[in-house]
């Protein structure tokens, strides 16, 4: 079922990327792997996906230690990162996904052994109950982030409001695309943003048309 699925998902994504005249090997896929067990991890990474996504850090640390003899996949962290916990999480990830204040950033640079890709995270449409530096703020905040040599500022990630229509969505993505390359214009040394982490299993053929690079997908490959 779990290859069926993929199947199905890498298909949209060429579908999708065809649209707009992208290639598919643009679009990076992170399975979101925080609502099955290393069991079905296992599977995924057999049918051939090298990106696995958790939002928790105990459940990250316990699924990478289960899937150790799977050196080449990236481990990704997609949720709330607590101050407290980065000490036993930064260490053990490729990317991070929800880089969101200097309090954080500051936690990063001191505990991180190695230099961390990091996507700054958006909060696109403004929802109250969502996470994120405000659209107007970002270009500030990643310069503020330059005195920090642990953090190599990858990209952008943001998600839609979740009962957003296509047009709405479109509309969001389209949104963090251009602050993107803004960013990315700017040439920073520690920021260069060439990515875009956005669309989930609702919404990443649309997210693919506005230009995401990476999208993170748990349901749709999961689901039974």
């Amino acid at each position: 079922m779990i290859s069926e699925n993929l199947h199905k998902i890498q298909q949209e994504i060429q579908d999708s990327c065809a649209l707009v005249s992208r290639k598919a090997s643009e679009v990076r896929l992170v399975a979101v792997t925080k609502s099955v067990d290393s069991e079905k991890t296992r599977k995924i990474i057999e049918a051939g996906v090298t990106d696995c996504a958790e939002n928790r850090v105990e459940k990250l640390l316990e699924k990478k230690q289960q899937l150790a003899d799977f050196p080449e996949v990236n481990w990704h962290f997609i949720g709330n990162l607590q101050r407290r916990k980065v000490k036993s999480i930064i260490n053990e990830v490729d990317y991070f996904h929800a880089l969101d204040s200097l309090k954080l950033a500051q936690e990063i640079q001191k505990r991180a052994a190695k230099t961390i890709a990091c996507f700054v995270e958006v909060n696109i449409s403004g929802e109250a109950s969502k996470q994120g530096i405000a659209p107007e703020d970002v270009v500030s905040f990643i310069e503020e982030l330059e005195p920090f040599d642990k953090i190599n500022v990858i990209g952008l990630m943001t998600m839609a409001p979740l009962a957003s229509s296509e047009a709405e969505q479109l509309h969001y993505f389209h949104q963090l695309k251009e602050l993107q390359e803004k960013i990315a214009a700017l040439h920073l040394a520690h920021a260069p943003c060439t990515e875009t982490s956005m669309g989930m299993s609702n919404d990443f053929a649309v997210a693919i048309q506005a230009g995401a690079t990476v999208v993170r997908i748990g349901t749709a490959l999961f689901q039974e």
